[in-house]
């Protein structure tokens, strides 16, 4: 599947790159997603800003998840 990544914070950071799909345990399913929104904590996870969501276990030199995507 093709997913979003960055490894190091700032927009010029971002790839477009084919990632593995992940596989549901028993109690969960697996949604297939055409389209998906960019919201502001993406922003923020990208830019690593503010400097305290690093502290907060976003990762403090780099993003410790290297995929975006966060929505409730």
């Amino acid at each position: 599947m093709k997913a979003i990544t960055y490894c190091n914070y700032g927009l010029g950071n971002l790839k477009l790159e084919d990632v593995e799909k992940p596989v549901p345990n028993d109690d969960q399913v697996l949604v297939k997603v055409r389209a998906a929104s960019v919201n502001p904590y993406d922003w923020h996870f990208v830019e690593g800003t503010p400097k305290i969501m690093r502290m907060m276990g976003v990762g403090l030199r780099k993003p410790k998840d290297t995929r975006l995507g966060v929505d409730f």
